[in-house]
């Protein structure tokens, strides 16, 4: 791209669930770039505009349903069309959901911005029996409109050409008075150099802490408290809060469009993917179809993964091959044993760092992107948070958790990166807590299940009563005592989809891409800590002195200790230091549990521990260590006195 020309950015805006990211990847070509957006945890995607005139970059926002924000996506993509310079907005719409979509373009209207309006799943809405008057609606917003699917590429190269037609839209809503009164008050009071000051009064209007800090940080000089005693004014003269009388003004506005373009007279054509959806959020039916949805995870990420593919790569192409032609090329080239010990010893980087990264996780994570990607592709996982969300109020989140618990049964180190779906800080500190407390990964959860497989039933039932009694207890405690507020349980319910092959074949191997340019060097990094710690002797001597609180508090035998060291470095090295034990008769019914508890409530392995810095910064991080290495001693310490004092197994 020439760096003489002038610089341009396309950015697509759209609420969840309408086909932003399918169309930013035919805009692009599907090259990206993903960082985090400064300050936030929230990934945003940039490509290069394929079709270009001029440098022109596309960035795909987070999904909003309102530029005033609720959530971090809600507040990064209203940040980017407020900070970007020679921005054209490409708004990705519904077409079985005009209404709230319209209300968006309202505000982006507002914004002055250039923009072109893209009627997507225009197909879905004819299933549906809804028509769109794609024409009409280019009149009455006064910005181009093309009807697309983009699955199909259907209409994308009319979009891609209408781009440069783009203009601010016309579509003015009649506010009452009196906020249009004091959106002019409060404009006055912004500097010149701000600019589109009358949409940032409105917003203002509505209550929106994030923009009132984004001013006085950037415009110290804004008298805010005078702004604020326009806010307090207005209010007086209304019984509602401002931001509904706005959104009342801006939704009459919509519907007298929407009466003229959208007719429900089109012939409805029955589905498979329509029965589909309706069976997978009925009340009664959907409760076998989410069991039998959880299974599969289960079997394809668990058994399949970890199990066949997991064992095959360990054993196999890395037991027989990479180890091995490893050590003999390492210990040719260099006669050091710390050299050596650095690369193929116990703490190797190759015998540990890329077989734990590669070996271990890369079949787990590479299934759990296939099933994630059909997750998302058929519109399930809104379904699965609809069906769970009681469940999981108990717990101090709302049922999008689901989706990061369930994925942590396959990889705790990955789930703890989609608690970023969480819309508050709260939501996401208790899930990643909940992940790093009483989710054991696939790995940790095959050698748990193989050893309860071998005890009595009534062990098992002891085992995963204990375990799902404390994620009830941390999550209701920790919803109570941390601050912030519990988001509203609002979610989209897309149509049922059935996925295309093209679509989860990219998607996967563009995640596979993400996984190994992103994690892979953090369980490098974990390895070479560890080995220093060995050189150091500092893993010997954090033994010995647990060894005291192992034998006494816990009733284990001393070999145990180094079970749960092992089981910082690796999750199931930790299980499978257990199961050593176990299958020596080293451990009677009461230690088997109690020791099992501990390992699963216990320190996450280090690279979870990194991506939770990453995620959380360290201050939060090494609180929620702390915590889960205090909560699992005290937990398998209380395990261990009541069962013996009821005698059990006796």
């Amino acid at each position: 791209m020439s760096t003489d020309r002038h610089e341009r950015i396309i950015a697509l805006v759209g609420t969840p669930n309408v086909g932003k990211s399918v169309v930013f990847s035919l805009l692009t070509g599907k090259y990206a770039t993903v960082s985090n957006y400064p300050g936030t945890t929230v990934e945003v995607y940039r490509g290069a505009f394929l079709d270009e005139k001029v440098a022109t970059e596309v960035i795909d926002t987070p999904g909003a349903i309102n530029l005033v924000p609720r959530s971090e996506d809600e507040r990064v993509a209203r940040d980017i069309l407020l900070s970007e310079r020679d921005t054209v907005v490409v708004q990705i719409a519904d077409a079985k959901n005009l209404e709230r979509n319209l209300m968006l373009t309202t505000q982006l209207a507002e914004l002055g911005l250039p923009m072109v309006l893209a009627v997507n799943m225009i197909d879905e809405a004819e299933s549906a029996g809804i028509g769109v008057n794609t024409e009409l609606l280019s009149e009455l917003t006064g910005v181009p409109v093309v009807a697309t699917v983009a699955t199909e590429k259907r209409g994308i190269p009319k979009l891609i050409q209408s781009i440069e037609s783009a203009r601010p839209a016309y579509l003015k809503v009649q506010y009452d008075p009196k906020i249009l009164d004091a959106a002019a008050k409060i404009a006055e009071l912004l500097p010149d150099s701000i600019q589109r000051k009358e949409a940032l009064a409105l917003m203002l209007l509505s209550d929106d802490p994030p923009l009132e800090a984004r001013l006085r940080h950037q415009h110290p000089g804004i008298d805010m408290d005078e702004i604020d005693r326009i806010v307090r004014d207005t209010q007086g003269h209304f019984r509602r809060p401002l931001s509904y009388v706005i959104n009342w003004s801006r939704r009459q506005t919509v519907l007298d469009v929407l009466g003229k373009v959208v007719r429900h007279d089109v012939i409805r054509i029955p589905s498979l993917s329509h029965w589909l959806g309706n069976v997978a959020q009925h009340p009664m039916l959907g409760i076998p179809v989410l069991i039998l949805i959880l299974y599969l995870i289960k079997v394809i990420v668990g058994d399949i993964g970890a199990g066949i593919c997991g064992d095959f790569i360990e054993t196999t192409v890395f037991g027989r091959f990479i180890n091995p032609g490893a050590t003999w090329i390492v210990q040719h080239l260099f006669p050091w044993q710390w050299l050596q010990d650095l690369f193929v010893g116990e703490f190797g980087l190759v015998s540990m760092g890329l077989t734990y990264a590669i070996a271990i996780v890369l079949p787990v994570v590479g299934f759990f992107f296939l099933i994630f990607g059909i997750l998302e592709d058929t519109g399930y996982l809104p379904r699965l948070a609809v069906m769970v969300n009681k469940i999981f109020r108990a717990m101090g989140l709302s049922g999008k958790a689901v989706l990061p618990i369930v994925l942590g049964l396959g990889c705790d180190t990955m789930a703890t990166l989609t608690t970023r779906i969480l819309d508050t800080k709260k939501e996401r500190i208790i899930a990643t807590l909940l992940l790093a407390l009483a989710i054991p990964c696939s790995a940790q959860l095959g050698v748990i299940l193989g050893i309860l497989g071998r005890i009595s039933g009534v062990g098992f039932a002891v085992y995963v009563g204990v375990i799902v009694m404390q994620l009830f207890i941390v999550g209701f405690a920790a919803g109570r005592v941390l601050p912030g507020e519990k988001s509203d349980f609002l979610l989209d319910i897309p149509p049922f989809r059935i996925p295309r092959i093209g679509n989860l074949v990219a998607k996967t191997l563009y995640r596979l891409e993400w996984y190994l340019k992103e994690a892979v060097p953090l369980f490098l990094l974990g390895t070479f800590i560890l080995y220093v710690f060995d050189r150091l002797r500092l893993l010997s001597a954090i033994e010995r002195v647990a060894s005291p609180i192992v034998t006494g508090f816990l009733g284990l035998p001393e070999k145990a200790t180094q079970a749960f060291i092992m089981g910082f470095l690796r999750r199931d090295y930790g299980a499978a230091g257990i199961n050593a034990l176990f299958e020596q008769d080293m451990l009677n019914i009461v230690q088997i549990l109690v020791s099992l508890v501990v390992i699963t409530l216990f320190v996450p392995c280090i690279a979870n521990v990194f991506v939770i810095v990453k995620e959380q910064g360290l201050r939060k991080a090494m609180a929620i260590v702390g915590f889960v290495f205090m909560y699992a001693v005290v937990a398998g310490g209380i395990l261990n006195f009541v069962l013996r004092l009821i005698h059990f197994g006796a």
